[in-house]
């Protein structure tokens, strides 16, 4: 861009990520990408709440300042995707039947919140699981992203999904919305793990567990079978270590990079009022994440 002749008068804006431990995240670099591959100036912040020292209750300090400071939307990760909720000015009807908030629009002062992440994680996974049987299906996580996984596995068919959470009431609340929304039976709240993956078709995995700063499994290894399919959504990194241990036991496995593309093309599309390009910011993630191996 700085070679173009004009680029004094492009347009510009400002976004944000919020979330903690994101130091790593790729998605303020394929945001800024698209934007220059469309001629503007992007500039996308990451807001990490672990260097500041802040938690989800700093939330309406940041929205202000957010406000103030002229940011034309914010991007929302754990563990705030709920937590914004009740600060907005209005939800889409995605984001009020999920409960959860990953992309913020500030438009006049006004906050308005949206949901990518059912539609990301849908998209992903049919092009990365195509066929994948979605009999009975297990997740692991009732958080923010969890909710939007769920409601998209069972857009996607699953005939019957099992979620089980850290806090069980968590997992009971979602089955129930769940099965307002897509009929009586098809969500469960889990209470035996080892039964449930035994008779399960595939696993879904939407904890922090597995990200660089927690690292490790979501659950003992013994209970993962080679005939399941096993989808993450942690995407760095990229390769977690239930992925890795899936693999070696013969599992189709998807990792979350899908998830993280598709949910950025969304966000983008609310942002800028323009239509990404979905395949040319696929193309920049995977050569970013090729370029972290290097």
């Amino acid at each position: 861009m700085s070679n173009t002749p004009n680029t004094p008068s492009l347009p510009s804006m400002v976004c944000g990520l919020i979330g903690s431990g994101i130091q790593a995240s790729l998605t303020p670099a394929m945001h800024e990408q698209e934007g220059e591959a469309q001629g503007f100036r992007y500039v996308y912040k990451k807001i990490d709440l672990d260097p500041l020292g802040l938690t989800a209750d700093d939330l309406p300090e940041l929205l202000t300042a957010a406000r103030r400071m002229g940011f034309s939307g914010l991007n929302i990760t754990f563990p705030c995707k709920q937590a914004i909720v009740p600060l907005l000015d209005e939800l889409s009807d995605e984001a009020r039947a999920l409960n959860a908030v990953n992309t913020v629009v500030i438009r006049d002062g006004r906050l308005i919140g949206h949901n990518t992440d059912c539609s990301g994680f849908a998209e992903g996974f049919r092009r990365g699981l195509p066929g994948a049987k979605m009999g009975r299906v297990v997740q692991l996580g009732a958080g923010g992203a969890g909710a939007a996984v769920a409601h998209a596995a069972l857009g996607l068919g699953a005939r019957q999904l099992t979620v089980f959470d850290i806090d069980p009431a968590r997992a009971r609340e979602l089955a129930d919305s769940l099965c307002a929304r897509f009929g009586a039976g098809r969500c469960i709240a889990g209470n035996d793990l080892a039964t449930a993956m035994a008779e399960t078709d595939g696993l879904i995995h939407c904890t922090p567990t597995g990200m660089a700063k927690l690292p490790g499994l979501p659950l003992p290894a013994e209970l993962i079978d080679g005939r399941i399919w096993v989808a993450e959504i942690v995407y760095f990194p990229l390769e977690t270590e239930l992925l890795r241990v899936s693999r070696a036991k013969g599992c189709r496995t998807l990792d979350g990079g899908g998830m993280a593309v598709f949910q950025a093309v969304g966000a983008f599309r609310h942002f800028t009022g323009l239509e990404p390009d979905a395949e040319r910011m696929r193309a920049h993630f995977l050569s970013m994440v090729a370029n972290k191996k290097d």
